[in-house]
């Protein structure tokens, strides 16, 4: 997929489609040398979300595709990235391949702001996994068409929509093409595009020297390595704060010992998605960068059983020195993240620690699949993530992790066990309690993606079966916030 863009000014080339938008009372503003039936403008439903298409009476595209975004006074980031989205899909079902947007107005939005929308909207509305079937249709190229003043947004969007769309690919490819020496080679892939992102790999010899047993336990029962994945962002200037993203790389699960029911089990490839998400901020950075020095960990590993599997009792030292009970192995993702987490802290020193991981179950039943659930030790740092997920869409909600749930992850045989007690509940909560004891001072937030990262509902940009890249755009525009 190929997009271009081009200032109002230049010559609009040849396109299947043109895509128009239109606000309720306001004229709609055509490109030079496209005519359309005075009945298509006049009569056009320009309430959010209604779409007419017709075909051009000249100008060189086959069709016109104009879209209402409703009431000036009702726009957001949100509802254009939306419409965005859905023109570009409504252009796929006609079987076009080729699609030019043409935004003449503003609609009394940021020029900057209007353009990343309208940008992202069209690449993650594009997004098709097409690596394993024998013919992949659809659209070859989009070109988008605006004034000046959103040129920077524009280009913005587009490097943050090709980041959610990365981890997104990730995500949706299966297991056995998605291990974890495949999540090296697409740090590698990113590492290599740009000179101010490199790369470091810690790999199981090196963990066992590093005292790393938590992380190498979950690994014990697959004949698949495990890695430690290490991608450093320095800005070419003196760096205003240092930032630790840390990702669950968990690309299967089947529970290990503790296995799990068969039903969805096929679902497990998602468990990679938190490390996904750090990927997909590094391909962001590498593109538009970053005034802040960013380290992305990923823990990435399998959790199969086998006769050298992970027993349910057995006692993992972590890294940090504390001893943990795995009283039940399918619940490793906090397992690999404690290694990461102390790793992360004690080698960089961050001003801030933000993990992100499917860990719980439990964020599913209290947030649904629109949230993600947000717990730490510090609470303007979870205010700076909610109110990035309020400007991203890409909602986020705080959890408590009260000395209730720290004491309850407390071991009868070693220092913690990996899972509370029947009777507790808060799953979430306790989930990040056990993480908590694996981060010291350093302001830090956990992010249980569990329901955020797949299944979500339909947004025509994503959402439905596959994954939702979550987390990418939202870490960008905290690195952009703070």
């Amino acid at each position: 997929m190929k997009f271009l863009q081009k200032s109002l000014k230049a010559k609009t080339i040849k396109a299947d489609v043109l895509v128009i938008f239109g606000c309720i009372g306001k004229k709609i503003k055509l490109p030079l040398g496209v005519n359309l039936p005075k009945s298509t403008l006049h009569g056009a439903n320009l309430e959010s979300g209604k779409i007419r298409y017709t075909d051009s009476l000249s100008g060189p595209f086959q069709q016109v595709l104009v879209l209402g975004l409703g009431k000036v006074s009702e726009l957001n980031q949100e509802k254009l990235r939306r419409a965005a989205a859905l023109a570009v899909k409504e252009s796929s079902k006609h079987s076009s391949e080729s699609v030019t947007f043409w935004i003449g107005k503003n609609f009394g939005q940021d020029p900057f702001l209007l353009g990343q929308a309208i940008a992202e909207g069209a690449v993650m509305g594009s997004y098709q996994l097409n690596l394993f079937r024998k013919s992949s249709p659809g659209l070859k190229r989009v070109t988008l068409h605006t004034d000046d003043k959103a040129k920077s947004g524009v280009s913005f969007g587009l490097a943050v929509g090709q980041g959610n769309c990365l981890a997104r690919r990730l995500q949706d490819t299966p297991a056995n093409k998605m291990r974890p020496r495949d999540m090296v080679r697409e740090a590698r892939k990113i590492s290599k595009s740009s000179t101010n992102v490199s790369l470091k790999i810690i790999d199981e010899a090196a963990m066992k020297k590093l005292g790393m047993g938590s992380l190498l336990s979950v690994s014990a029962g697959s004949s698949e390595p495990a890695y430690l994945i290490h991608m450093i962002y320095r800005p070419k200037i003196k760096a205003k704060k240092k930032v630790c993203l840390v990702g669950k790389g968990l690309t299967f699960d089947s529970g290990g010992i503790s296995l799990k029911p068969s039903a969805r089990m096929h679902e497990m490839k998602y468990d990679m998605s938190g490390g996904a998400a750090v990927l997909g901020v590094f391909d962001v950075l590498a593109s538009v960068g970053s005034d802040h020095e960013v380290h992305g960990f990923i823990p990435t590993s399998e959790n199969l059983p086998d006769a050298k599997a992970t027993k349910p009792g057995d006692v993992v030292k972590a890294y940090n020195g504390l001893q943990i009970e795995v009283l039940n192995t399918d619940a490793e993702g906090r397992l690999i993240l404690a290694d990461a987490l102390s790793y992360a802290e004690k080698k960089i020193k961050p001003d801030s620690m933000i993990d992100l991981a499917t860990l719980t179950g439990a964020v599913v039943v209290a947030l649904g699949h629109e949230l993600t659930g947000a717990m730490g030790n510090n609470d303007a740092l979870i205010k700076e993530l909610v109110d990035a997920g309020k400007r991203t869409s890409e909602g986020v909600w705080p959890l408590p992790i009260l000395d209730l749930h720290k004491e309850e992850m407390r071991g009868a045989v070693g220092d913690l066990r990996n899972i509370s007690g029947p009777a507790t509940g808060a799953g979430s909560s306790t989930g990040g309690a056990f993480l908590s004891y694996f981060v010291n001072q350093t302001p830090w937030v956990h992010l249980d993606i569990a329901g955020s990262a797949w299944g979500a509902s339909e947004r025509d940009y994503q959402g439905g079966e596959k994954g939702t890249g979550v987390g990418v755009r939202l870490l960008i525009d905290y690195l952009r916030s703070i």
